[in-house]
């Protein structure tokens, strides 16, 4: 189902005569006429039977309408804290369609969520996204407790979650000043993700919305209310509705095969090994960065938002919260710089009809543009105060230093099934490896594995990958003043110094045999960075250092990441294409979130835009 782009609309708050927190759009309070803890665990906990109902689980999902000020997830972490029956793994899925922005939430959390709460808001806080549109993945306890954001309007979210929900906490405002948010057809949207056992709970009792919640499948009662409330609404999913209920999936037992271990293998196994997830990894000796001095992780930004800035803007995201710690990893920005003024203008446009919050992308002039470089560059731009400098061996190492994570030397060949097991193969028909699951995450190579194994002829889109040869040059920091202090970038791209060089890049060849570092390369790469900078590179070409490598392509420049429905048990993580850094902690996650059961941390029809065909 295909949306037209809305801008996302923070929301404005004032306090009411009572001094509670007042939604001025709605004309509604946020928190309950009295006591907001006792609301959310009287009404959300308790008309779900929690924390009962998670005791002794494996994992338990909640998914809400009206995030607000998160009491209700708040209040549901604190429960889950202090049960010492917990389920191993909570997950809360929340569509908020007005976010408070993260000064905004920062100011109003000490004043506004309840006190016995704040400690929990204190980290929550801190991890407040930006206000960008769609789905944000935060992690607290160790990756134990998930709260997935989706921001939007319901009815561009609601058919976009994917995810067993074990528990509804409806909690929008009233309907009759928010009615999109009781509307039935998205609440039938809503709970369709309800597992055959699935309850719900809502402080509203209109009769209307009850009847909506039948016909979507739950046995309803108004039951005593709360605070003022004569009634609210709880109610399980109906015997006659069990048969369209969504499947939970347990996590794995046997260990998962990860075939790759460059940028894309590193970040599924890393993402499955968090999980406590067993992970072998199979791939030859020879880094796959090895000599790949730097690379950069940048947003992209596009009138219409499509999928691929969508994917590129989650994935950014994802890479930001998931390698925070890693020293391989810093938040520098990203200076990008179109060719000219009249494309200048045109991207400039771009941001205000997407109206993206200025933390996160900005337009600069020339004089600002330089300024944030720290060296003159030839025009102004964007500015994207997210970007990422990345040293890719390094954070391949530290991914694949996980525990839970072993490596195994060999080229895998084929794969085979073996009972319930697959077995990955050399070319001799030894056994490399064997697991309930393996993962193909070998870039190229991936066309070549599912080809021997019988199972390319299905998949016409992953038959028309290609290999394109590319490669970077090293450039002494001391010809460039020391070299720029953000990632400047556009036709091209120029990074800041690592032990005294910057990488200028990059080359795209189609058609190559082979891929190694040249003096055309180079001169390619030295023109490229002189374009940015509008003035030539103080170094000559043709024996610097440099790194040559290989990219996997797909149609449409999207990867294909998934499950292959013709082979229960094989996945993939491969066309990466230039952007092996954006997708790589994503993709892990999407792969790992599928495998252990866990809500979607993406949209679903971008997740059927990446899946293997």
């Amino acid at each position: 189902m295909a949306f037209a782009y809305t801008p996302l609309k923070p929301a404005h708050a004032d306090l009411d005569e009572d001094g509670r927190l007042f939604s001025r759009r709605y004309g509604d309070v946020y928190n309950g006429p009295t006591d907001a803890l006792g609301q959310a665990r009287t009404v959300f906990l308790g008309g779900n039977d929690l924390p009962r109902r998670w005791q002794g689980r494996e994992a338990f999902t909640v998914c809400e309408t009206g995030f607000g000020l998160g009491t209700n997830f708040l209040a549901l972490w604190q429960a889950w804290r202090e049960d010492p029956a917990r389920c191993g793994r909570l997950h809360m899925i929340s569509i908020e369609g007005h976010p408070f922005s993260r000064e905004a939430y920062r100011e109003l959390w000490p004043r506004h969520v309840p006190e016995p709460l704040r400690g929990l808001a204190r980290e929550l806080a801190a991890q407040w996204p930006a206000l960008l549109p769609g789905m944000h993945r935060l992690e607290f306890e160790s990756g134990a407790v998930t709260l997935t954001l989706a921001w939007g309007g319901i009815e561009q979210m609601a058919p976009r979650l994917s995810g067993c929900v074990d528990a509804f906490f409806l909690d929008g405002f009233a309907p009759k000043v928010n009615p999109a948010m009781w509307e039935p057809a998205l609440l039938r949207r809503v709970l369709r993700l309800g597992s055959a056992d699935a309850t719900l709970a809502t402080w509203c009792s209109a009769g209307f919305v009850r009847r909506a919640l039948q016909d979507a499948g739950y046995a309803v009662e108004r039951v005593q209310g709360f605070g003022g409330k004569r009634h609210v609404t709880v109610g399980r999913r109906s015997a006659w509705a069990h048969k369209f209920a969504p499947r939970p999936v347990a996590a794995p037992r046997a260990p998962i095969v990860v075939v790759g271990a460059g940028l894309a293998g590193a970040g599924v196994a890393h993402a499955l090994a968090l999980r406590g997830l067993a992970v072998q990894v199979v791939a030859e000796r020879a880094p796959a960065h090895g000599g790949h001095l730097a690379a950069a992780l940048t947003p992209v930004v596009a009138r219409d938002d499509n999928p691929r800035a969508r994917l590129a803007r989650a994935g950014s995201q994802r890479a930001l919260r998931r390698w925070a710690d890693i020293p391989a990893v810093r938040r520098v920005g990203t200076l990008h710089l179109e060719r000219d003024a009249g494309r200048t203008a045109a991207l400039a446009e771009t941001l205000r009809i997407l109206a993206l919050p200025p933390e996160w992308v900005r337009e600069v002039d020339g004089e600002q543009a330089s300024a944030l470089a720290g060296l003159a560059v030839a025009r102004g731009g964007l500015f994207f105060g997210d970007g990422l400098l990345v040293q890719p061996q390094p954070l391949i190492e530290r991914l694949l230093g996980t525990p839970g994570i072993v490596r195994i030397e060999g080229r895998v060949a084929r794969l085979a099934q073996a009972g319930a097991a697959w077995q990955a193969l050399d070319e001799g028909g030894g056994v490399l490896a064997e697991g309930g699951h393996i993962v193909l995450a070998n870039a190229q190579g991936a066309q070549a594995v599912l080809q021997a194994s019988g199972l390319l002829d299905a998949l016409p889109r992953l038959a028309q990958m290609h290999a394109l040869a590319g490669e970077v040059t090293h450039v002494p920091a001391a010809a460039l003043a020391g070299g720029p202090r953000c990632v400047v970038a556009g036709e091209g791209y120029l990074l800041p110094a690592v032990a005294g060089w910057c990488v200028a890049g990059s080359t795209y060849v189609h058609g190559a045999t082979a891929s190694a570092v040249s003096a055309q390369g180079q001169h390619t790469n030295l023109g490229k960075a002189a374009g940015l900078l509008g003035a030539a590179v103080a170094v000559a070409g043709g024996e610097l250092p440099g790194w040559a490598g290989w990219r996997a392509v797909l149609p449409g420049r999207l990867p294909a990441v998934g499950a292959l429905p013709q082979a229960p048990g094989i996945l993939l993580a491969t066309g990466y294409a230039s952007r092996g850094l954006s997708w790589s902690a994503l993709a892990g996650d999407i792969l790992a979130a599928g495998l252990c059961g866990e809500p979607a941390p993406l949209e679903a029809d971008l997740l059927a835009a990446i899946a293997p065909r």
